[in-house]
């Protein structure tokens, strides 16, 4: 992992709804950070410099450095985000503590790598679909990866990628991926035009004398 990401946080003392809304009059807003064998610890993170942050899809994905007053230092990853359904505001933000010889479980953005020159594309003419753009991995802090490349320069009309051809890095394992469930992730197809005698059709009418 290239990128480094640290969020500056204060500890927090003052809790609930009337706290929270002061926070954010002042652009803070609350947060906590829990697990680790040590107990949900409430901070205070400052708006505008975390929503810079979150613009880099890498921070969704990366093993933070938490700076607490000043005095020491925590490695957590981003464990759920709520904004404010129609303002660019933070609402709260949820901070799982990790070990180094713990794995976690974190959900890593797909990379689609040669999607206008795969074969089933420019030279079949067909449509790509996507049924995923991220997946969950299992690994350790240190073999997180920001995100997984998914090919399709060799992908032709009426194929699919599924989970277990994605190329991971060592040490890293997709936590819904087991022999009996190999899900798509990507496929081409090709489109089906409407025929003329569907596209004619008028809806069946009942004859008389029809059952009740």
């Amino acid at each position: 992992m290239n990128d480094s990401f640290e969020l500056n946080a204060e500890p927090r003392q003052d809790v609930g709804k009337g706290a929270s809304r002061r926070l954010r009059r002042q652009g803070k807003f609350p947060a906590v950070m829990y697990g680790g064998d040590k107990a949900p610890e409430n901070l205070t993170l400052v708006q505008h410099e975390i929503r810079r942050q979150l613009e880099n899809e890498a921070f969704y994905s990366h093993v933070l450095q938490v700076n607490i007053g000043g005095t020491r230092k925590e490695q957590a990853i981003l464990r759920d985000l709520q904004r404010h359904p129609y303002k660019p505001l933070i609402l709260h933000i949820d901070l799982q503590r990790i070990k180094a010889d713990e794995k976690v479980r974190v959900h890593v953005p797909l990379h689609f790598l040669n999607q206008e020159s795969a074969p089933g594309v420019k030279q079949q003419g067909g449509s790509i679909t996507h049924f995923r753009i991220e997946v969950e991995v299992s690994c350790l802090p240190k073999d997180l990866p920001e995100f997984i490349e998914v090919d399709l320069a060799n992908l032709h009309m009426g194929e699919a990628i599924h989970l277990s051809e994605l190329k991971l890095p060592a040490g890293v394992e997709i936590t819904d991926l087991t022999p009996d469930h190999d899900d798509p992730v990507v496929s081409i197809h090709g489109y089906k035009a409407p025929t003329e005698e569907a596209e004619g059709a008028a809806p069946e009418q009942p004859t008389e004398g029809g059952t009740e």
